[in-house]
């Protein structure tokens, strides 16, 4: 199975019906799936259904905001989080012309469009993760996501980053499967050959200081 019991409590930020849906049928794959991909392929249909949902989002959680950890003016909006670590569900808000650092999530998920239009680039590493301070990145994808798009995260392409390519902000959905708004994760500069550790917080709610975050 890929997820843990645990006696903490899940912590809903935003509780409407088509996220409880979709949410109750995640958590019962993931508790019944051998492996991430088995998990990623069973939830597609859900996530697809939620991404064509256009009315359960509130306004409020499609918003920038001034300051957050992936960047200024992007917004990263938790809605749900298992309370055994192993599944967050959030919304990434980016303006017109924002983009992401390139990034790692160091976990399985699905990431959707639900407004505006997005620029994703995908990276692979090419050396052998021995430096602390070094890596260096090659670009392997380049896709153009519109409304009802989505993509899976898995490990050959868990580092990317995105940019906001519509006159609109855009708003993303992220299922992943850990609480990834407050592990310790990766932030790359490709053209310097850097990386370094970052955590990115989330905008509505602080992290749970436990041992596995």
């Amino acid at each position: 199975m890929v997820n843990q019991p645990s006696a903490v409590a899940d912590e809903w930020l935003l509780d409407v019906p088509p996220l409880r849906r979709f949410i109750t049928a995640v958590n019962e794959i993931r508790q019944q799936a051998d492996d991430p991909r088995t998990a990623v392929a069973a939830i597609r249909p859900y996530f697809t259904e939620l991404l064509n949902e256009p009315t359960w989002l509130p306004a409020h959680y499609q918003e920038p905001a001034e300051e957050s950890g992936m960047g200024r003016k992007t917004g990263m909006w938790l809605l749900y989080r298992a309370g055994d670590g192993g599944l967050a569900f959030s919304v990434l808000v980016l303006p017109a012309g924002a983009q992401t650092p390139v990034h790692d999530h160091l976990a399985w998920g699905l990431v959707g469009l639900y407004r505006g239009e997005q620029a994703e680039e995908v990276f692979a590493r090419q050396d052998d993760g021995s430096q602390a301070d070094y890596a260096q990145l090659a670009l392997t994808e380049h896709h153009i996501l519109r409304p009802g798009d989505f993509y899976e995260l898995l490990p050959e392409n868990d580092i990317h980053r995105v940019r906001t390519i519509s006159a609109v902000t855009s708003v993303s959905l992220h299922l992943l499967g850990n609480d990834n708004g407050c592990i310790w994760r990766h932030r790359f500069e490709p053209e310097a050959s850097r990386i370094e550790p970052f955590r990115s917080g989330w905008l509505n709610v602080d992290c749970r200081e436990r041992s596995e975050v």
